[in-house]
């Protein structure tokens, strides 16, 4: 029997009245039965809900043969996406990769890197000397085909391919995952006879890590994508039950009691390098579902316990308005331990025969006690071992938990009409057609 997550929110305990922990707990449940009722603001998007039990044999099948077919011949594999068409399955890769996978070449799978996720010049430049370098495939990832930073990073690596390998050759070499029947993507892929995939239309991109997005991505580098949603489907169904034993209700029910009480940012933590990209796609779900309506926990992030050298000092003393969630990971998948020194000048034998994870977890206990005494609430997210199964569990558990925690605050947690502001803006500037007077306005301005 596999080890399941588990929320532990004692160390926060201490900073409710135990009303208000009451109270949270029921706004949780009833948020939860809005949620899956499809009842709330945002109900069209609710597709991601079902995922994990829904994804059916052909589509794994299809995902499967293209990663198979990119095993020979392929050394690099381009994922050209932003936002939730990005950081899922650089989250999901990063956790699961060795960290030093481009040195030690440890896999026989193409590397994975990522285009269309900014807009350095110096960094696609950089990005153009490794693709003329190597051989190498593509994913776009865009329902409308128009966002600008995929486009046109995927403008550039297409005629880099065209010229490198032929039209025909290069169209075996790009695979689109867009909307099923409308954008410039999915004519694109019609015209040049591009394989492609569907992001669903009632799935937002921040919490489509579970539909080819993500899951291409994570099968073209070897991993087991199956594993993955059987933890995502086990997760599914450990967070339908209506009750406090339901960790996604934990969790919502109570980071919105904190955050009533006047905790109003909360940091997530980890003591495993591997988790940070976990952190950054955390971010965008919690962010962009919940700051609305000037409402909403800000959602920051630390990687401990290098930034204990760095933030500890104002997390310990600083302003008392924030609260931590730390990702806790019970096993790690090696060992090593701390030897002997007969000369001893660092003084540091008493730590001989201990492993590495040992200190490791000493200090995320002795950091914890520290941050609650000096008045900062703890939970912790207890994760198995990092693995297939986890990650896809720990994925849909906190998109479960967003849409309960953001129908507490009601707010629509899937729409995100601050985002289009500055696109606006940016559209004006670089000369869009029909953005003339909005242009002339902003360059009118002084900042």
């Amino acid at each position: 029997m596999k080890h399941k997550l588990e929320v532990d929110y004692n160390a926060a305990r201490g900073f409710l009245a135990d009303r208000e922990v009451n109270d949270a707990f029921a706004k949780s449940i009833k948020a939860l039965e809005v949620l899956e009722g499809r009842e709330g603001r945002g109900n069209e998007f609710l597709g991601w809900l079902d995922l994990p039990s829904e994804t059916d044999e052909t589509l794994l099948s299809r995902i499967e043969g293209v990663a198979r077919r990119w095993q020979n011949g392929i050394d690099v594999v381009v994922i050209i996406g932003i936002g939730g068409s990005y950081l899922g399955s650089k989250a999901a890769l990063d956790a699961l990769t060795h960290h030093f996978d481009l040195y030690l070449e440890k896999s026989s799978s193409p590397k994975i890197v990522f285009a269309g996720q900014n807009l350095s010049e110096d960094y696609l430049s950089e990005l153009m000397e490794l693709l003329s370098a190597k051989s190498a495939a593509a994913v776009v990832i865009s329902k409308s085909g128009t966002t600008i930073e995929p486009a046109v990073a995927f403008r550039i690596i297409k005629q880099h391919f065209e010229e490198k390998y032929g039209k025909e050759e290069s169209a075996r070499r790009i695979v689109a995952v867009t909307d099923e029947s409308r954008g410039a993507l999915r004519k694109l892929s019609e015209m040049e006879g591009y394989e492609t995939f569907i992001i669903p239309d009632n799935v937002g991109g921040r919490f489509s890590v579970l539909t080819p997005v993500g899951l291409i991505p994570v099968a073209v580098a070897g991993y087991d994508i199956r594993a993955m949603l059987e933890g995502a489907r086990d997760m599914q169904k450990r967070s339908s039950e209506h009750s406090e034993n339901n960790p996604a209700v934990a969790y919502a029910a109570i980071r919105n009691a904190l955050y009533s009480s006047g905790k109003k940012i909360e940091i997530i933590v980890n003591y495993n390098p591997k988790l940070q990209y976990v952190a950054e796609w955390w971010k965008q779900l919690y962010g962009e579902s919940e700051g609305k309506e000037n409402k909403g926990i800000f959602p920051a992030s630390v990687n401990f316990t290098s930034d204990l050298h760095s933030m500890g000092q104002y997390i310990q003393e600083g302003e008392r308005h924030i609260f931590e969630t730390v990702i806790s990971v019970e096993k790690p998948n090696r060992s090593l331990s701390i030897a002997n020194d007969p000369k001893n000048l660092d003084g540091l034998n008493f730590l001989s025969g201990k492993s590495i994870d040992e200190c490791n977890k000493m200090a995320e206990l002795g950091t914890r006690i520290a941050h609650v005494d000096g008045g900062v609430p703890n939970m912790r997210i207890i994760l198995p071992e990092i693995n297939e199964y986890n990650i896809g569990s720990l994925f849909y558990f906190f998109e479960k938990a967003c849409g309960i925690s953001a129908y507490m605050l009601d707010v629509n947690p899937f729409d995100q009409p601050g985002v289009e502001d500055y696109k606006v803006n940016m559209f004006a500037l670089l000369g869009k057609p029909g953005f003339e007077e909005k242009a002339k306005e902003l360059r009118a301005r002084s900042l």
